[in-house]
Parts: structure tokens; C-alpha cells; sequence
């Protein structure tokens, strides 16, 4: 005898599924217009299209018709790259960076792992909630197994911590929309803690 099944989808399966799909749709959607910032950066920083081309996978008719496009908007006010920005933007991207190289480090067995993949795939945003857990995590992580860790990720951990504590001391002087930031700081971070390493 089998199991007499439901005919039709429940409202909380159909809900289930479609948050499911937002998430992948809105990870996609995110990521492309954050690919469209770092173009218009690139191109900002007097960068080949064809060699823009070649970093992002785009034909180069792609890349053209995207810098034209941002020639007519705004362009990007120029912008510093050293770590010590304290926007808070800036600092939640060197977090996310240090989180991501910890988690990497500790063989994706560190408490933030399930958190900096869940950012990465789009499916938690930067609010302070999860700026928040994120930070908690990582402390977690530092105290749990400092054993394993250099100086430098304690050093970076507590430099990023005050600096989201307080409130921004410099006025941000770029026009980069947050995500690109946030971006920058990641990779910024990331390889100062190979560099530092």
C-alpha cells in the first residue's frame, strides 16, 4: 500500500520553492550589475576593452557597448584601495575577505564557513543583522582555534571590529555604490593575509 500523496503543491512547498529561486535570481542579478561596476572601473582606470574582455569573460563588443553606456551616466570618482577606509561598506568587505581566507584556511570547518558561503552565493545580504553574526562567528572562530591562525587575522579581526563600532571618521570622497566596495575591501583583505602569511 502506498502512501496516499497531496495532489497539489502546498502553499508552503510553492513558497519554499520560489524563495529558493528569488535567492538564485536576485544572487545573479546582483552579481551581473557588480560585474558592470568593476567594468566602468576598469575602463575609469584607462584599462583595454580588450582586456577587460578577457577578465570577465565578455566578447568585446559586450565590454564596448557597456563602457558607452557608463560614458553617458556618472562616471566613478577615483578611489584608494589601502585598507585603512572606514566606511562601513569598506570594513564589511575586508570582514567578509578575512571570514572567506579563515574559513578556506581552517578547511571550510570554521563556524562563519556556512555564513561567507551564504553571502557569496547571494543568499544573505549585507544588513547589520548579518554584519553582526558574521563578526560573532569569526570571533568564535579566532578564539577557538588561535592555534592555527597567524598574528595577521587577529590583527585584521580587531582593526575591522573597532572600526565598525565607530562610527566613519573620513567622508567617503567616491561615488562606488557599496557592493563594489564591499567587493574591493574583499579582495584588498584577502591578499594582504596571503601577503602577510
Amino acid at each position: 500500500m502506498t502512501p496516499q500523496g497531496h495532489e497539489r503543491l502546498t502553499e508552503e512547498q510553492a513558497e519554499r520553492m520560489l524563495a529558493e529561486m528569488n535567492d538564485v535570481i536576485r544572487a545573479g542579478e546582483e552579481m551581473r550589475q557588480l560585474r558592470a561596476e568593476m567594468i566602468k572601473l576598469l575602463a575609469g582606470f584607462g584599462w583595454t576593452q580588450e582586456k577587460i574582455s578577457q577578465l570577465t569573460d565578455m566578447s568585446q563588443p559586450a565590454v564596448s557597448k557597456q563602457v558607452r553606456k557608463d560614458k553617458a551616466g556618472d562616471p566613478l570618482t577615483p578611489m584608494g584601495l589601502s585598507l585603512d577606509q572606514d566606511d562601513a561598506p569598506w570594513l564589511e568587505g575586508r570582514l567578509w575577505g578575512l571570514a572567506e581566507d579563515l574559513s578556506e584556511t581552517l578547511n571550510d570547518t570554521a563556524r562563519c564557513t556556512r555564513c561567507v558561503h551564504a553571502f557569496a552565493r547571494g543568499k544573505k545580504r549585507f544588513t547589520p543583522q548579518n554584519v553582526d553574526e558574521l563578526r560573532r562567528l569569526v570571533e568564535e572562530d579566532l578564539m577557538l582555534r588561535r592555534a592555527e591562525m597567524s598574528a595577521g587575522y587577529r590583527d585584521a579581526y580587531d582593526e575591522i571590529s573597532r572600526g565598525l563600532d565607530v562610527p566613519a571618521r573620513s567622508k567617503i570622497t567616491t561615488t562606488a555604490p557599496a557592493s563594489l566596495r564591499r567587493a574591493l575591501a574583499r579582495q584588498v583583505q584577502r591578499d594582504y593575509l596571503r601577503d602577510y602569511a
